[in-house]
């Protein structure tokens, strides 16, 4: 694992929505589906585990195997929901297999099950040759919402889950990462949670699967004010959002320009529009970027494997 204290480096391990698109013309942007790895002061932070935490799970396993004194592997992973394009990729995460690592599951259950139950029937037993409690690694899970926070302390493995008092809570103090959340209910079917991630006086803020409101959604520009870097769904240009004969409103999904009107409402300090549709191939997404960068500096579409340092 990499040294990442008093660092906050954020990698795009995995940008697509929907499925995975392993074609020769995605290769520039990438093909696999949401996954985001966040570094922060000592910490793993992993945003959704799509066929993008496949990638990083390989790369920690070779960080692993190669140092004399093994570190056992430490990693959080945030759940923004359950459909495939977001879970798809953890039965493959390499580390879930070793008996010395230690991974924590953070979501919401959209059904009647716990999250270890849903997440155990969805991306195992039911998809998969093993399940759940056939893995190595020491696994817990913490069921999360808006009333709480995860605060993580110097070297521990595991945060510490903190009841929302004041608006306070939501900073960090001293060397603290403290990871809130937003419950979004744009997306069907059960919504989605959106996740801000704060060390010292730098932030992002990650939304992916939610759907635009006329004038934006108040809750998430709140949510995501001055934020650093806005990570926002931008799946759908505004023609195809629209299209008579094929709409996507009611998808759960925003345009770019849904994006940047968040971007611009929260005063965030730069925006990657992100879960790109498997459809956009890199000549139209470059397309589209050059579009909305010559207006907007701080906007872009995160190619994978890029990383942002945020200090």
């Amino acid at each position: 694992m990499r040294d990442s204290k008093g660092k906050f480096i954020v990698q795009f391990r995995g940008v697509r929505g929907s499925h995975p698109t392993p074609d020769f013309n995605f290769l520039e942007y990438g093909g696999n589906t949401a996954c985001v790895e966040v570094n922060v002061n000592g910490h793993l932070i992993i945003l959704d585990a799509g066929t993008g935490i496949i990638k990083s799970g390989n790369d920690l396993m070779k960080d692993y195997v190669a140092e004399f004194h093994k570190s056992p592997i430490s990693a959080t992973v945030l759940l923004s929901h359950v459909h495939s394009d977001h879970i798809q990729g953890l039965p493959f995460f390499k580390p879930l297999h070793i008996n010395t690592s230690k991974v924590n599951i953070v979501g919401f259950s959209e059904y009647e099950d716990n999250l270890d139950e849903t997440i155990s029937k969805i991306a195992f037993e039911k998809s998969f040759p093993l399940g759940l409690n056939d893995l190595s690694a020491k696994i817990s899970f913490y069921e999360i919402n808006d009333n709480f926070a995860l605060v993580f302390n110097n070297n521990d493995d595991e945060p510490e889950l903190i009841k929302i008092q004041s608006d306070d809570d939501y900073e960090p103090e001293g060397e603290e990462v403290v990871v809130s959340c937003l419950r979004s209910n744009s997306h069907p079917k059960d919504g989605v949670m959106i996740y801000r991630i704060a060390y010292k006086n730098k932030s992002l803020v990650y939304a992916t699967d939610t759907e635009g409101f006329v004038g934006a959604n108040k809750k998430l520009v709140l949510f995501a004010r001055n934020t650093d870097l806005l990570i926002h769904d931008a799946q759908y240009t505004t023609e195809e959002y629209l299209n008579s004969y094929f709409s996507k409103q009611g998808y759960g999904h925003s345009t770019f320009d849904m994006a940047l009107e968040t971007f611009s409402q929260a005063k965030a300090k730069s925006l990657a529009f992100f879960h790109l549709d498997p459809n956009y191939n890199d000549e139209f997404l470059q397309n589209i970027e050059n579009h909305y960068t010559e207006n907007c500096e701080s906007c872009f579409i995160p190619k994978e494997g890029q990383e942002i340092v945020l200090c």
